[in-house]
Protein backbone atom coordinates (compact mmCIF):
# COMPACT_ATOMS: atom_id res chain seq x y z
CA UNK A 1 0.00 0.00 0.00
CA UNK A 2 0.94 3.36 -0.77
CA UNK A 3 0.74 6.21 1.68
CA UNK A 4 1.08 9.59 0.67
CA UNK A 5 3.02 11.96 3.41
CA UNK A 6 1.73 15.66 3.77
CA UNK A 7 4.27 18.41 4.06
CA UNK A 8 3.47 18.99 7.81
CA UNK A 9 4.42 15.56 9.07
CA UNK A 10 7.83 15.95 7.20
CA UNK A 11 8.06 19.48 9.14
CA UNK A 12 7.30 18.04 12.32
CA UNK A 13 10.42 15.16 12.09
CA UNK A 14 12.40 18.03 11.52
CA UNK A 15 11.06 20.47 14.41
CA UNK A 16 11.42 19.32 18.04
CA UNK A 17 9.11 22.21 19.37
CA UNK A 18 6.65 19.52 19.90
CA UNK A 19 8.46 16.31 21.23
CA UNK A 20 5.63 13.77 20.95
CA UNK A 21 4.81 15.10 17.12
CA UNK A 22 8.55 15.08 16.26
CA UNK A 23 8.90 11.68 17.19
CA UNK A 24 5.76 10.26 15.91
CA UNK A 25 6.50 12.15 12.58
CA UNK A 26 10.42 10.61 12.70
CA UNK A 27 9.32 6.84 13.33
CA UNK A 28 6.65 7.33 10.39
CA UNK A 29 8.79 8.37 7.71
CA UNK A 30 11.25 6.13 8.92
CA UNK A 31 9.38 2.96 8.34
CA UNK A 32 7.54 4.22 5.51
CA UNK A 33 11.00 4.91 3.73
CA UNK A 34 11.71 1.52 4.82
CA UNK A 35 8.63 -0.11 3.81
CA UNK A 36 9.16 1.66 0.61
CA UNK A 37 5.26 2.70 0.84
CA UNK A 38 5.63 6.20 1.69
CA UNK A 39 5.58 8.70 -1.48
CA UNK A 40 5.77 12.74 -2.48
CA UNK A 41 5.51 14.87 -4.63
CA UNK A 42 7.57 17.65 -5.77
CA UNK A 43 5.11 20.57 -4.21
CA UNK A 44 5.92 18.51 -0.79
CA UNK A 45 9.43 19.14 -1.57
CA UNK A 46 8.84 22.81 -2.30
CA UNK A 47 6.46 23.81 0.45
CA UNK A 48 9.11 22.20 3.02
CA UNK A 49 11.96 23.86 1.47
CA UNK A 50 10.24 27.05 2.42
CA UNK A 51 9.00 26.10 5.45
CA UNK A 52 12.53 25.71 6.85
CA UNK A 53 13.86 28.33 5.20
CA UNK A 54 11.42 30.48 6.65
CA UNK A 55 12.40 28.53 10.26
CA UNK A 56 15.91 29.27 9.86
CA UNK A 57 15.73 32.91 11.10
CA UNK A 58 15.02 31.37 14.13
CA UNK A 59 16.15 27.82 15.24
CA UNK A 60 16.93 26.37 12.21
CA UNK A 61 20.12 25.66 10.62
CA UNK A 62 19.67 26.18 6.61
CA UNK A 63 22.86 24.41 5.66
CA UNK A 64 21.58 21.37 6.48
CA UNK A 65 18.19 21.53 3.82
CA UNK A 66 20.29 20.21 1.20
CA UNK A 67 21.17 16.92 3.20
CA UNK A 68 17.65 16.60 4.35
CA UNK A 69 16.28 16.78 0.85
CA UNK A 70 18.84 14.40 -0.02
CA UNK A 71 18.45 11.75 3.12
CA UNK A 72 14.40 12.03 4.09
CA UNK A 73 12.91 13.83 1.04
CA UNK A 74 14.25 12.61 -2.21
CA UNK A 75 14.16 8.76 -1.16
CA UNK A 76 9.99 9.44 -1.29
CA UNK A 77 10.05 11.87 -4.33
CA UNK A 78 7.26 9.91 -6.63
CA UNK A 79 5.50 12.09 -8.37
CA UNK A 80 6.33 15.29 -10.87
CA UNK A 81 2.94 16.71 -12.19
CA UNK A 82 2.66 17.51 -16.06
CA UNK A 83 0.08 19.64 -17.73
CA UNK A 84 -2.62 17.15 -17.58
CA UNK A 85 -2.06 16.96 -13.52
CA UNK A 86 -3.35 20.66 -13.08
CA UNK A 87 -6.18 19.77 -15.00
CA UNK A 88 -7.15 16.88 -12.95
CA UNK A 89 -6.43 18.54 -9.53
CA UNK A 90 -8.84 21.43 -10.49
CA UNK A 91 -11.25 18.59 -11.27
CA UNK A 92 -10.63 17.56 -7.85
CA UNK A 93 -10.80 21.08 -6.20
CA UNK A 94 -14.28 21.67 -7.88
CA UNK A 95 -15.47 18.26 -6.72
CA UNK A 96 -14.32 18.01 -3.09
CA UNK A 97 -14.36 22.08 -2.54
CA UNK A 98 -10.64 21.79 -1.49
CA UNK A 99 -8.44 24.50 -1.00
CA UNK A 100 -6.12 24.11 -4.53
CA UNK A 101 -2.84 23.32 -2.75
CA UNK A 102 -5.01 20.52 -0.68
CA UNK A 103 -6.55 19.36 -4.07
CA UNK A 104 -3.15 19.34 -5.29
CA UNK A 105 -1.85 16.86 -2.49
CA UNK A 106 -4.93 14.73 -3.24
CA UNK A 107 -4.59 14.65 -7.12
CA UNK A 108 -0.78 13.42 -6.61
CA UNK A 109 -2.04 10.44 -3.86
CA UNK A 110 -4.60 9.40 -6.22
CA UNK A 111 -2.12 9.60 -9.44
CA UNK A 112 -0.01 7.35 -7.42
CA UNK A 113 -2.63 5.36 -6.73
CA UNK A 114 -1.98 5.37 -2.79
CA UNK A 115 -4.74 4.60 -0.39
CA UNK A 116 -3.93 7.17 2.81
CA UNK A 117 -2.81 10.79 2.66
CA UNK A 118 -1.07 11.54 6.54
CA UNK A 119 -1.95 14.85 7.05
CA UNK A 120 -2.32 17.05 9.94
CA UNK A 121 -3.90 19.77 7.99
CA UNK A 122 -6.85 17.73 6.34
CA UNK A 123 -9.86 16.14 7.69
CA UNK A 124 -9.18 13.33 9.30
CA UNK A 125 -11.60 10.80 7.81
CA UNK A 126 -12.34 11.88 4.79
CA UNK A 127 -12.37 9.93 1.46
CA UNK A 128 -11.59 11.28 -2.05
CA UNK A 129 -11.72 8.59 -4.93
CA UNK A 130 -10.12 6.11 -2.95
CA UNK A 131 -7.67 7.86 -0.74
CA UNK A 132 -8.75 8.32 2.80
CA UNK A 133 -7.21 11.15 5.06
CA UNK A 134 -5.56 9.86 8.54
CA UNK A 135 -4.02 12.13 10.90
CA UNK A 136 -1.74 10.50 12.65
CA UNK A 137 -1.47 12.51 15.76
CA UNK A 138 -4.89 11.18 16.62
Amino acid sequence: MKVFIDTNILVYAQDNFDEKKTKKARTLIEQLTENKQGVISTQVVQEFSNVLIKKSAGKLDISLLPNILDDMLFPLLSHTPDGSFYKRAINTYSKYSLSFYDALIVQAAIDLKCELIYSEDMQNGAHYDGVTIANPFI
